[in-house]
């Protein structure tokens, strides 16, 4: 063999193996299956859309949906969740117990949460005084909404909480006892209304939180992932919040056709859906707004209660900036 012909076949060979290598990377930083996860009800009602995308399309993803948080902090801490749709404070919880192994990938969902009233003598916060009100989700975010509420505005010797185990054990209260008031999510909100005509929304926990003039929204849910997925395959990532907004729009711009995949998905039954999805507030907020939004939100809790977001706050690698 000449050395020309040497020459060439070693370059040959070589481009061969870099070929083979960048086959071999691109094949290894593209997932068989990426598993998502979402909480029944707001937090999963964004994503519905992309849940019946994934069935048509044959998309990589397998979708779970949960009943609890409790459900899903562990797979999520266990790497068996990739992607998972949580309660806000718990997205920071997760951080601090995986010492900052889950990022924050986007806002989901903003306030959801309502004061209702079997009557009509509620219509401000300072119209709570003396007031009982039946209410779920206590170490969680509804019982640091409610509470902070009340403080700021003076109330905290005044207003009684009695705690239900969930919103379904409220719902009944409320709607079993006239003059009664109950803090309730959508779509509970929407199912009290529909058993009881004689309930009304009294109280926009959105616009309580709004009128005490903080530079923070009041949040719901939040998407987060598993720093270790995000990093081995950032493509992955991109796609899904790409496909995961394209999925949060169309539910809410579709309402009717967004109600049905609702249902579909054993999240609540369409009519309930189609009444809701306004009151929902689903969003799909990333980015610079997602981190100021949410550590605006989380510095809230914790200067209530520190362990609501694990103890201390998150640095500033919990929020997803790819």
């Amino acid at each position: 063999m000449t050395i020309k012909k040497r020459i060439t076949a070693a370059l040959m060979a070589a481009m061969c193996a870099f070929t083979f290598s960048a086959c071999a990377k691109t094949d290894a930083e593209t997932p068989e299956s990426i598993k998502v996860a979402a909480l029944k009800g707001p937090t999963a009602m964004g994503m519905t859309k992309l849940m019946d995308d994934d069935e048509k399309d044959n998309l990589p993803y397998d979708f779970t949906i949960a009943a609890s948080a409790d459900e899903l902090s562990p797979l999520i801490a266990q790497g068996e969740v990739d992607i998972a749709c949580v309660p806000a404070n718990l997205g920071a919880v997760l951080y601090s117990k995986t010492e900052g192994k889950v990022n924050a990938l986007a806002v989901n969902t903003l306030g959801v949460l309502y004061i209702c009233e079997n009557g009509d003598t509620v219509n401000s916060v300072e119209d709570l005084k003396d007031k009982t009100i039946y209410s779920a989700g206590k170490g969680a975010t509804p019982e640091y909404a409610l509470n902070f509420i009340i403080k700021s505005n003076g109330l905290e010797n005044d207003v009684t909480i009695e705690w239900k185990s969930d919103h379904t054990e409220c719902l009944a209260s409320l709607l079993a006892n006239p003059g009664s008031v109950a803090m309730l999510p959508q779509p509970f909100v929407t199912t009290a209304k529909m058993k009881n005509e004689g309930i009304r929304t009294a109280i926009d926990l959105n616009d309580a939180w709004d009128d005490l003039g903080l530079s923070s929204s009041l949040l719901t849910g939040i998407v987060v992932v598993r720093k270790e997925f995000a990093e081995k395959y950032p493509d992955a990532v991109k796609d899904f919040l790409a496909r995961y907004n394209d999925s949060v729009k169309f539910v809410n711009e579709n309402i009717d056709e967004a109600a049905e995949f609702i249902e579909k998905y054993d999240i609540v039954p369409a009519n309930v859906a189609k009444a809701a999805i306004p009151e929902c507030h689903i969003v799909c907020v990333t980015g610079d707004e997602m981190k100021q939004m949410l550590s605006g939100y989380l510095q809230v809790l914790y200067d209530q209660l520190p362990s609501s977001v694990g103890g201390t706050m998150p640095a500033d690698d919990f929020y997803y900036n790819g």
